[in-house]
Parts: structure tokens; sequence; C-alpha cells
């Protein structure tokens, strides 16, 4: 049961109602992640534009699906992980083995995908002050300083649905069901 009202198109506010019928045309579903923003037009409206803009990085969309998944992961919030398990494989063509490593923050089979993820990681553990060794440690696979703070980008976006999600605990679509996550250390204990 969420915390927070689950908004619909017709109860939500009259700055909402629009981005959620975009959304739900888009998606086939309306995802509970935008009718819990939708309490918020202002959070709704940044999470759509920062999507927007993330979109445009220079990061390809599976490097971003890393970032998306590992900050998740980490921030232990089961909505994202699922939701972009969903974009992982139907549209970044990731595969099992890296979304399962991803999932469960261990090692990605892909060396430049293991890069992004150890990345993100590592922004997200020190608030962005990564060490040095770090980021040139990013950098070896041919990432930018551009990349590096789309990057933090990407974990700004996460951090937003991410938090939004575990404050508002709205139940998982049934449209993420098959990419459900009940956390790292369920997945390590099987």
């Amino acid at each position: 049961m969420s915390r927070l009202p689950l908004r619909t198109i017709d109860d939500a506010d009259q700055a909402s109602r629009q981005s959620l019928e975009a959304a739900e045309k888009r998606n086939g579903f309306l995802p509970n992640l935008l009718r819990v923003l939708a309490n918020a037009p202002v959070a709704l409206e940044t999470y759509l534009t920062v999507s927007g803009i993330n979109a445009r990085s220079s990061l390809s969309l599976a490097e971003r699906e890393v970032v998306q998944i590992t900050a998740a992961a980490t921030h232990g919030c089961g909505f994202c992980v699922a939701g972009h398990t969903a974009v992982a494989y139907k549209q970044a063509g990731l595969d099992e083995a890296t979304v399962e490593a991803l999932r469960n923050l261990g090692h990605v089979p892909d060396a430049r995908l293991e890069a992004v993820a150890r990345f993100t990681k590592a922004v997200i553990a020190t608030r962005g002050r990564v060490e040095d060794a770090e980021l040139k440690a990013f950098k070896a696979f041919g990432f930018t300083d551009q990349a590096a703070l789309e990057v933090v980008l990407g974990v700004s976006l996460a951090t937003l649905c991410n938090f939004a999600n575990n404050l508002a605990g709205p139940p998982l679509n049934a449209q993420l069901e098959p990419y459900r996550w009940d956390g790292v250390s369920a997945a390590v204990a099987e």
C-alpha cells in the first residue's frame, strides 16, 4: 500500500494531467512512480525534464541504464530496479548476466559497462568526491569529463526517483512484475 496517494489522470493537479496522459500513451500504462510524483507537479516536471536531458547525454542507452540500475540497487529502490531492468532488456539490449550483476551490485562481465557501474557506485558513495584513481580508471575506457558529469546527472535523476519511491512505497505495476527485485541480500541469499 502506497504511503502517498497514487494520482490518476482524473484526480491529478491540472498541471500534471497532460504529462500523465502522455506517459500513459507512451508506456501503455501509467507507472506508479509518475502517479506518486504527480502529488507535487514540480517534482513530476523535474523528473520528466531531467529524463529528457539525460536521454541526450553522450552515454549510450545501455550505459545510462547501468547508471540507473546501479543507483536504484544502491538506494534499495525495488520499483526503479524493476523498471530499469525492463528497459535494459527491451530497449538497451543488455544480456541477463549483465543485468543480474547490476541488480546484485556485482561484477559486470563487460569491462566498459563495469567501469560505468564502478564509477556510479563511487559517485554515490563519495557524494561526487571520487578519488583521482577512480576518475582515471573510468576515463581509461574512453570516457571523457563530459561522461563523468553525465554519470552524476544520471545519479541525480535516479536519486529523485529512488527516494520518491522509497518515501511513497508504491506497489509495482503489474507490467513490471516479471522484473521484480527484492534487494541485493535476497538475491545473494539464493
